[in-house]
């Protein structure tokens, strides 16, 4: 099952189709806009020099601007009374609406603050599914020595739909294997890890340590989905060897595969286990060599906010450690 964990998050729902503003040039909303905190200031403080005050522009440029709105929707919102004005009751009718969506626009403004802040924003950040034991928490424990506040959304999931999330802003950094070659994204190699050939522990090869692919050529394996990074490197590594394995079946974890192994349904090449297993053997491939990298994507040229880029810089600088986090 593909994971996504939120920590210390805001949740955020998309607002339905339904909802959403039409937004040609004509629409309602379009010619309204720019005027309606204006019309607000007025409201409120019932007299339009105070209201130019607190907006900061001259009195004669705001009473224009109300006229223009009032000009909009065709009907008066004011009524003045000398130096002062008071709502009409469309104005009134007006103002309810103009309040809530100020104050939305205001909450969105927060949040988009919030999500920047250095000290405090939010990371978004995917990962393979072999690195959520031990690398990851790591990572994370060492960030936040120095960056106690910031905040993670942690995405577990095949590498094919992390980086598609990535492409669509979805996350800000991802972990992966293989690293991609796509333009659009920029990887940096992080470490490389040694993936064994895992066999029951009753099979012919169990008491040998080191083998060649080419000698489980015949084998079934049990491998990962299409779209994992680890079954593209399996693919490739067996088609190196000489091999097109044969799938006896597939998953979507890699300690699920160590299970099917320990029950003799087939051999897999796979990252060092989580903890020991009974009932298989791990043993190593002499041809090819097989490794994978380890890498950190994100996509060329987006800038980052802050906290985004002082995890990147964070990561980045664990290079050649990544695998002796824990």
């Amino acid at each position: 099952m593909h994971e996504s964990a939120i920590i210390d998050a805001v949740p955020h729902d998309d607002v339905p189709a339904a909802q959403l503003a039409e937004l040609d040039p004509q629409a309602p909303v379009v010619r309204l806009a720019p005027r309606l905190a204006q019309f607000a200031a007025v409201a409120r403080l019932e007299h339009v020099t105070r209201a130019a005050e607190l907006l900061g522009m001259p009195q004669p440029t705001l009473s224009r601007a109300i006229a223009r709105l009032e000009a909009e929707l065709g009907v008066a919102l004011l009524a003045r009374e000398g130096r002062t004005v008071r709502l009409t009751r469309a104005g009134h009718l007006l103002l309810g609406s103009v309040e809530r969506a100020l104050g939305e626009l205001e909450r969105g403004a927060r949040a988009v603050a919030a999500e920047a802040d250095p000290a405090a924003g939010r990371v978004a950040f995917g990962f393979l599914h072999t690195m959520g034991t031990d690398a990851v928490p790591g990572l994370l424990r060492g960030f936040r020595e120095d960056h106690p506040r910031v905040r993670f959304q942690l995405v577990q999931d095949y590498v094919a739909a992390m980086l598609e999330r990535l492409r669509a802003g979805e996350l800000d950094l991802c972990l992966v294997s293989p690293l991609p070659d796509d333009p659009q994204l920029t990887a940096r190699p992080l470490d490389e890890q040694v993936l064994h050939l895992v066999v029951p522990a009753d099979h012919r090869l169990a008491g040998r340590r080191r083998i060649r692919l080419a000698e489980v050529a015949q084998e079934p394996f049990v491998a990962l989905e299409h779209g994992y990074g680890l079954r593209q490197i399996t693919d490739d590594f067996c088609a190196e060897a000489g091999f097109t394995p044969r799938i006896a079946f597939e998953g979507e974890e890699a300690e699920t595969l160590r299970g099917l192994v320990a029950a003799g349904l087939g051999v897999a090449l796979l990252p060092p286990g989580t903890a020991p297993r009974p009932g298989v053997v791990d043993l190593t491939v002499t041809a090819p060599r097989t490794r994978r990298a380890i890498g950190l994507a994100w996509v060329t040229g987006r800038p980052l906010t802050a906290p985004a880029e002082a995890f990147r810089q964070f990561v980045l600088s664990r290079r050649g450690q990544l695998l002796a986090q824990g």
